[in-house]
């Protein structure tokens, strides 16, 4: 492949690369903004435990039915929930896939904040041996 070539397919490689981060993150977003509202995080809760009826999960609401299906709609928007009808009863369950995502972002977090307490610590043993050896 000549190096022009070899220029264009690093391009587009790179170019599908930052496309799929960009999705990757948008889909995050997506699921930390679903997260953020404590109605949809006890729904999630609840589902952990198996399929509900949305007059079951609504049930533990103070809130209208058109509102909490708002928030059925954030929920299954982002991939979060499935639901399906059968005549007129509506059942939603846990898709936990997408909460792996969220999962697999924290525990890059976590590695990261992990190592950088690391160097703190041994950057503060070094100062404090330093210290000692005056």
């Amino acid at each position: 492949v000549p190096e022009s070539g070899t220029a264009v397919l690093h391009a587009i490689f790179l170019a599908s690369i930052l496309r799929h981060l960009a999705n990757y993150m948008s889909s995050l977003d997506s699921v930390f903004h679903a997260l953020a509202d404590p109605t949809r995080r006890a729904v999630l809760q609840r589902l952990g435990t198996g399929p509900a009826t949305v007059s079951e999960l609504a049930a533990a609401f103070d809130i209208g039915l058109p509102t909490f299906m708002k928030h059925v709609g954030v929920l299954e928007g982002t991939g979060l929930i499935r639901t399906w009808k059968v005549g007129r009863v509506r059942t939603c369950s846990l898709e936990r896939k997408k909460l792996a995502a969220a999962e697999r972002w924290f525990d890059e977090q976590r590695a990261v904040w992990t190592s950088r307490y690391q160097n703190l610590d041994n950057l503060l043993t070094r100062l404090n041996g330093e210290k000692h050896g005056d």
